[in-house]
């Protein structure tokens, strides 16, 4: 994987599951990772994991919902390496709930992570990459971006969203890839806010025929490690044994 060699990859909701595997692969790939995400303690510890193994590796507390917290992460990035080549807007939650149960708040943190944290991190990086004249941005979509099950609807809607921003900037630039990673069911923390026991238990049911985050960043890598001329739109991975 030499085409990732000194490239600066930066992940956002790196702290934990998808994130953290990713971070751990391109950088034993010869990235330089930059990682985000609002447990500092979390990646402090997986900075000193990465370094311990020979990678590169630097971190900083980020909030998506705050345009401001990332752009200052990729600011960062750029300042300490030069250029931005990569960004992985994967900061996501998924707290499954039926409508009825009228979770609002729940709602518009989904609104908040899921789809404005995207659009944080693209308004961050994208004049970074059009001005250097290339670059990757990578968004953590779901298979829930085109299956819908009960519960989901508001986080499907979400991910509807990433889908459909990924697309358009895929269109819209003519130096910038777009990648949308849509993941089947994973077995991460993902989910850990939901306060149903019953949709708990559907969750928990789900998963016991799941990928691991480490499935999902061989994906990942796949895309960002393809050369600069080819453009790989979206990934759509699921267990072999599961339906969603």
């Amino acid at each position: 994987m030499k085409h990732l060699e000194n490239k600066t990859i930066v992940i956002t909701g790196a702290s934990s599951g998808i994130g953290e595997s990713t971070a751990k692969l391109l950088a034993s790939h010869g990235a330089y990772v930059v990682l985000g995400a609002r447990r500092a303690d979390r990646l402090s510890a997986l900075v000193d994991t990465i370094r311990n193994a020979g990678g590169l590796a630097d971190a900083r507390e980020t909030d998506v919902t705050h345009a401001a917290s990332v752009a200052a992460l990729v600011n960062f990035a750029k300042e300490k390496f030069g250029r931005v080549d990569v960004l992985f807007n994967n900061a996501g939650i998924m707290p499954l709930s039926l409508l009825s149960e009228l979770r609002t708040d729940q709602w518009n943190d989904m609104v908040d992570i899921n789809i404005k944290g995207v659009l944080n991190g693209i308004a961050a990086a994208l004049p970074i990459m059009e001005a250097q004249g290339g670059g990757h941005i990578l968004n953590t979509a779901s298979i829930g971006s085109h299956h819908v099950l009960p519960t989901g609807a508001v986080y499907c809607a979400t991910k509807y969203a990433v889908w459909a921003i990924t697309e358009g900037l895929r269109q819209e630039s003519t130096v910038v890839r777009a990648t949308n990673i849509s993941p089947g069911v994973t077995t991460t923390e993902l989910g850990h806010d939901i306060r149903s026991e019953q949709t708990q238990g559907m969750l928990k049911n789900i998963r016991q025929n799941s990928l691991l985050a480490d499935d999902i960043a061989r994906a990942v890598l796949y895309a960002v490690s393809q050369p600069d001329n080819v453009d790989v739109n979206e990934i759509i991975v699921r267990a072999t044994s599961s339906t969603y």
